[in-house]
């Protein structure tokens, strides 16, 4: 099929033409990768039967090597043909093997033995081998630039004023450890989740006919896998080890939004304070040629919106009807695109990152709009400090007074005679603060090198 015959947006439009993103993601998210990983469960469940003494060790290995080979092609053809997908699989594999060995495919098994130990094996792996890798890419990215800027002067914002003196890189800091404690609570998630079983309702009926201790059986199926058997499970693995995992990554993909929210409005053009770079062809309007639009950052943000809602879906299908419906069989099938969503965009900004362009000029450009206002802060805390009754009140009059000539908060303070005896109270350390607005940065810089050194070894990323 040609890729722009394709129905979904992220295959013909986000990764389908970068063809190591689609050799990337296509082990683990598409069908053919699913389809695979449930093949690498029957071949589990086999070898597991050879080490119990329900099979010899050759039928297992035939049929292991009969699974390597099954397609996604072959199974829907099967599928076509019976109406039923798991058994379709079955078919497939039996359809590779001996007389001998058929009878020991899919033994024992229900469908979401499969399906859902298939999935769990999937998802922890990508989680392992793609997803954490691209997000800890991005935080190394974010780490470099927030140490690049940790000293650049930047006016705080509260909503949409001006506010306190920061630095960039502190501001960029914020957005290390948001993402460093995503980044944590994916792996935690990834290493809960499970896999089953234990039959068609879940009390391992069909294993107790052949073993003593099913449970270790199912423990012997699971294991050969990677992967440990849910305490307690019915027909469905229990929903909620996966749901944590899509949370944890629904969270992380909201850090994104907002790290891309926050940069694409520094970009406007009356603050321009970063611009992504451009290519020397890159067109940023059909009609605007001098248009330099923040693409990747407003994708990012359009892609989240997409997928975000997505997970009250997860959350739909967290229940199911005793011990199974088949509620979640479709809606389940589109978790996949919620990670490659957020896979894409986690390396998306991973790359803007590196081309960054802080323009230094306009922040300071920026922080002067405000220098002569800036010490309201500090005047008011340090006259309250020394005694001063209503510094509050008595401050903020003052920043009217210093709108309306343009003067800045500490000179007209300092011509005040009314505050003389307070102001004179003041060190030389805190007068130095008031007459020099740039310096009331606080730990900003100190913080974002503790911020940075923090997620560098907890995340290993060294």
């Amino acid at each position: 099929m040609d890729l722009f015959d394709s129905v979904s947006p992220l295959d013909y439009r986000y990764y389908g033409r970068e063809d190591s993103l689609v050799k990337e993601l296509g082990q683990y998210f598409s069908e053919n990768a699913r389809i695979k990983y449930q093949a690498r469960v029957e071949a589990a469940l086999a070898n597991a039967l050879a080490k119990k003494g329900i099979c010899s060790e050759k039928i297992a290995k035939e049929i292991s090597e009969a699974a390597e080979k099954v397609s996604a092609e072959e199974v829907y053809a099967e599928e076509d043909r019976i109406k039923h997908d798991v058994r379709a699989l079955a078919n497939c594999i039996r359809a590779k093997v001996s007389g001998e060995a058929k009878p020991f495919v899919h033994f024992s098994a229900t469908s979401y033995d499969i399906i859902d130990s298939a999935n769990a094996l999937r998802y922890k792996e990508a989680t392992e081998r793609v997803v954490l890798p691209a997000l800890k890419e991005l935080e190394k990215s974010l780490i470099e630039l927030a140490l690049n800027e940790k000293s650049t002067l930047q006016i705080g914002r509260t909503h949409g004023q001006h506010a306190e003196p920061i630095t960039f890189g502190f501001a960029l800091a914020e957005y290390v450890d948001r993402l460093g404690n995503r980044i944590k609570a994916i792996g935690h998630a990834k290493d809960s989740i499970v896999g089953k079983f234990s039959g068609a309702v879940g009390a391992h009926n069909a294993a107790s006919l052949f073993f003593d201790k099913p449970l270790e059986f199912e423990a012997a199926v699971l294991h050969e896998l990677g992967l440990k058997a849910a305490l307690h499970s019915t027909q469905i693995v229990a929903p909620e080890p996966v749901v944590d995992l899509a949370h944890a990554a629904v969270s992380a993909f909201s850090v994104l939004a907002n790290f891309a929210d926050d940069m694409r409005n520094l970009q406007r053009s009356e603050i321009a304070e970063v611009a992504e770079q451009f290519s020397g062809k890159q067109v940023g309007s059909s009609t605007m040629p001098h248009k330099r639009n923040p693409i990747n950052f407003e994708n990012v943000k359009s892609l989240y919106k997409e997928f975000m809602p997505r997970m009250n879906t997860v959350y739909l299908d967290q229940i199911s009807e005793h011990q199974r419906d088949l509620t979640n069989s479709a809606s389940s099938r589109f978790m996949p695109e919620l990670f490659v969503a957020l896979i894409i965009c986690a390396k998306r900004l991973n790359k803007v990152c590196k081309g960054m362009v802080v323009d230094k000029a306009s922040m300071h450009k920026n922080f002067m709009q405000s220098r002569n206002l800036l010490v309201a802060e500090p005047l008011y805390i340090l006259l309250a400090y020394y005694g001063h009754a209503d510094a509050h009140e008595y401050v903020r009059e003052l920043t009217l007074k210093a709108k309306q000539t343009e003067k800045s908060l500490w000179e007209l303070a300092m011509a005040d005679n009314s505050i003389r005896e307070y102001v004179n109270k003041f060190t030389p350390k805190q007068k130095g603060t008031l007459s020099n607005p740039e310096q009331y940065v606080g730990i900003a810089e100190k913080k974002t090198e503790g911020i940075c050194e923090h997620w560098s070894k907890e995340l290993d990323l060294q």
